[in-house]
């Protein structure tokens, strides 16, 4: 699994080779530094561990500040690990930057926290159609769920039944998004569609497969 930490910056769009206009996904990709390679000798399985957006001091504990000081980097905000991935060559304290990883024309995978909505109805949150039109009595009810449960046998509601509540605020994997460009000077990567989450939040983007 190779990937980067972004930024979701907002949408606008492209033309492609054809002409057509193509909604994409603007994510800032700042240069990562990598603060630990695991191995499997060491650590029982292979991985890179990398960090991006500078923290304050006053705000890392004594063990994380001696963690990334071997990276010789200041305390990052986000840190993640990258399974079965190790750069060749690659020593704790480098850069990987965009174009490092990614190339205009392939696929990657997005993983995103979705937005919250709240509490919400059936019909939002799980494509209910409601009870329907307002004759035979109906009134006021063209966006209740309709009956829950059963009546005097087993008269309960069993668990798991489709009913309002929180929506949104998961975390979301959406795959197979194509790279439509790379910006390397602006640190930008331009993935066509849409992603999860509101602007200015975290994504992780990883090579598709």
């Amino acid at each position: 699994m190779t990937g980067l930490i972004g930024k979701k910056v907002g949408m606008t769009s492209v033309f492609d080779e054809v002409g057509n206009n193509v909604p994409v996904t603007v994510v800032e990709i700042e240069p990562c530094i990598i603060t630990q390679i695991k191995s499997m000798e060491v650590d029982g399985y292979d991985a890179t561990q990398i960090a991006t957006v500078d923290k304050r001091e006053k705000l890392v504990s004594k063990a994380l500040k001696g963690h990334f000081a071997k990276a010789n980097t200041k305390p990052k905000r986000y840190v993640r690990e990258m399974r079965d991935f190790v750069p060749e060559g690659a020593k704790v304290g480098d850069t990987l930057k965009i174009d490092d990883i990614f190339r205009e024309n392939t696929y990657v995978d997005v993983v995103g926290v979705s937005k919250g909505k709240g509490f919400q109805g059936v019909v939002k949150r799980h494509g209910f159609s409601g009870v329907g039109g307002q004759t035979h009595g109906q009134h006021n009810r063209e966006r209740s769920p309709g009956s829950i449960g059963q009546a005097s046998d087993p008269s309960k509601v069993f668990k798991g039944i489709k009913m309002g509540g929180q929506t949104g605020n998961n975390k979301v994997k959406v795959k197979r998004l194509q790279v439509m460009k790379i910006l390397p000077e602006s640190n930008l990567i331009l993935i066509k569609g849409a992603i999860p989450g509101s602007n200015n939040r975290l994504v992780e983007v990883y090579n598709h497969g």
